[in-house]
């Protein structure tokens, strides 16, 4: 059986959890703990982060991004990104919007800061990323909040990788609990909406040892 190397609170493993369960593609789930450097996996991805993907063959694939294209043209029956150039060029638009400016604005430094530093021993956190992160989600909510108005998914109709992509970043921000749903509750009915699927529902069981989420985290109705 295939099987995908990943961390808990990793948002790039996370989409390519659902993304898999999406297409009811069968896998293993190894963390793999990045900061112990093993020469194994650095063969295995010599940039040395997670998610990776090994297929049944042997076939190693890294980065969510390349992991997702290589999905959607091995098993293309259940598009994840649309059925035509236009809503395609939309899914992928929005899942850079949330794997890198959300990323590089939002869960860095939260996530990043409040936990991966402690994991990687980087020393303590940043209390001005942290702030900058706090205040960096509340437009990015309003965002989500937008298009979900907009639009019966992010991307448009369909359910997508847009989506995915933007529950993977918020669900470790709510296992921390980092997300300001009251002062957001379009955001915060697109959200419950994905913690219904089934794909999503595993993300909501994992359990980080020694830093358990808050109460809300698990509820499908928060």
């Amino acid at each position: 059986m295939r099987t995908l190397l990943h961390l808990w609170l990793s948002a790039p493993s996370r989409i390519v959890r659902v993304a898999l369960a999406e297409k009811d593609l069968e896998f293993d789930l190894k963390v793999e703990k990045v900061w112990e450097r093993r020469s194994e996996f650095l063969t295995l991805n010599p940039a040395g982060d997670v998610p990776v993907l090994i297929e049944d063959d042997g076939t190693t694939l890294t980065d969510a991004w390349v992991i997702n294209e290589y999905l959607e043209e091995v098993h293309p029956a259940k598009t994840l990104i649309g059925d035509d150039p236009v809503d395609r060029a939309e899914t992928r638009r929005l899942v850079v919007w949330f794997d890198r400016k959300f990323a590089a604005e939002v869960t860095d430094n939260l996530v990043g800061e409040k936990i991966m530093k402690r994991f990687l021993g980087l020393g303590q956190p940043n209390s001005e990323a942290i702030r900058a992160g706090q205040a960096n989600i509340h437009y990015h909510l309003d965002y989500i909040a937008y298009l979900s108005e907009q639009r019966n998914w992010l991307a448009g109709e369909a359910f997508s990788l847009a989506d995915i992509a933007a529950g993977a970043h918020l669900s470790v921000l709510d296992y921390i609990g980092d997300v300001p749903w009251n002062e957001h509750l379009e955001a915060k009915d697109w959200y419950a909406r994905i913690k219904c699927r089934p794909s999503f529902r595993p993300l909501l069981a994992d359990l980080i040892p020694g830093i358990p989420p808050p109460r809300h985290y698990a509820d499908l109705d928060f």
